[in-house]
């Protein structure tokens, strides 16, 4: 590239001239913090400094003559971030973008960079000059910030959230429950036995739903306040599966309704065990809840590439298309309903998705009504990279309007 200064000298203090030529290239090479380096207008790169070394980890044998596209990530390559960025250093005389880039070995990082054209005396475009510095652990901090703040923000709309539910559906049933103990109370002499006994079964049966709702709640914020809880580990889903059959054995054989589990011992998956079991005894529950006399609910497995996948089966009385549309997006008016219909309160749904999703997994299900339920939920056979749910269930789903 032509320099219009390659004649001018640098003095010493020695009185020694030095070509400023030389001296500014010493200095360019001396900015350890930072890349910088030339491409010709076939936007190929003909300099490279020791800072781009450092960064990138390419030697300048190893990448002079190489298209600059080379340390763009590939989602960027292939929408033109390259092409772009010389697009606005042309017509700007500057072109800043920060984004993350690729070393030598392909690990990212994130680099604030800008290009600027560079001119002969005649103003025609003879190259570019590239600057770029490391600033990964500013992201980090910046995104870690960030995190923080939503975290806080999301805390706080999750805290209205609960309020709101206990308000809407905890405190009209008890207030009804009061109402009613009140009657029996006040009249036990002359209400007749069998209104009584009808009173105190309903009764019976509200403080059951009220406390099922309570426990959802209380164990949606013991996972969502307290993350160290979850603690993936090599779990045999077996043992698990044995607890909540274990669990429902006497409700379900009060129903009638036989439970079957056909997952052999040592069917690892990794997982948070409190979570799975969780897991496993809401669908348990549900499909109890909605079998009659001489159902059958089947538990199995099966493997899919690097998941395991439990399935819950039973014959019972289906789903609704409503209800299947609903059934992960519930709102306060449908928890109402739900409940006033004995088809349990639709938190536990949620949670279990929840749950799920924080273990690397999914939820799926097929259902038709009059032809029974079978859910499937996937897990991970071995520890992968945790997920961004951040073990939270997200209570505006459940409010999407009043």
């Amino acid at each position: 590239m032509p320099n219009r200064i390659r004649s001018s000298t640098f003095k010493t203090q020695s009185n020694n001239e030095f070509p400023v030529e030389d001296f500014f290239n010493q200095v360019i090479d001396s900015l350890q913090d930072y890349s910088i380096f030339t491409i010709d207008t076939n936007f190929k790169i003909n300099s490279w400094n020791s800072g781009a070394i450092t960064i990138f980890q390419y030697e300048p044998g190893e990448i002079l003559q190489q298209h600059f596209d080379i340390i763009f990530t590939d989602e960027d390559k292939q929408n033109g971030i390259p092409a772009l960025e010389i697009k606005a250093a042309l017509e700007s005389g500057k072109a800043i973008n920060n984004r993350w880039h690729i070393r030598k070995d392909g690990s990212r990082f994130y680099a604030q960079g800008q290009v600027f054209p560079v001119k002969s005396i005649s103003g025609e475009a003879i190259g570019f000059v590239k600057i770029l510095r490391d600033l990964t652990e500013n992201k980090r901090t910046e995104d870690a910030i960030n995190k923080y703040i939503g975290d806080l923000e999301e805390l706080i709309t999750h805290k209205d959230k609960i309020l709101a539910i206990l308000s809407h559906d905890l405190r009209s049933p008890l207030a009804r429950m009061i109402s009613i103990t009140d009657y029996l109370r006040s009249d036990f002499d002359v209400i007749d036995p069998a209104e009584f006994k009808k009173l105190l079964k309903h009764l019976n049966k509200s403080v059951k739903e009220e406390l099922n709702m309570l426990d959802y709640l209380v164990e949606w914020a013991r996972i969502k306040y307290a993350s160290q809880v979850f603690t993936p580990t090599k779990t045999d889903i077996y043992d698990f599966v044995l607890k909540a059959i274990e669990t429902y054995q006497s409700t379900a054989s009060a129903n009638h309704v036989k439970l079957e589990n056909h997952i052999k011992k040592n069917t690892f998956v990794y997982a948070d065990g409190k979570m799975i079991l969780s897991v496993i005894q809401n669908i348990i529950a549900n499909a109890i809840r909605h079998s009659g006399e001489g159902d059958l609910v089947t538990i199995s497995s099966y493997n899919s590439d690097n998941d395991m996948v439990v399935v819950i089966k039973d014959s019972g009385s289906g789903m609704s298309a409503e209800t299947q549309q609903k059934l992960f997006t519930p709102n306060l008016e449908s928890l109402a309903s739900s409940r006033n219909q004995n088809q349990g309160a639709g938190i536990g749904m949620l949670l279990t998705k929840s749950f799920l999703e924080t273990n690397g997994g999914k939820i799926w299900f097929e259902s038709s009504e009059g032809n029974g339920t079978t859910f499937y939920f996937s897990l991970p056979l071995t520890e992968r990279p945790p997920t961004n749910n951040n073990n939270n269930l997200n209570f505006s789903e459940i409010i999407a309007s009043e």
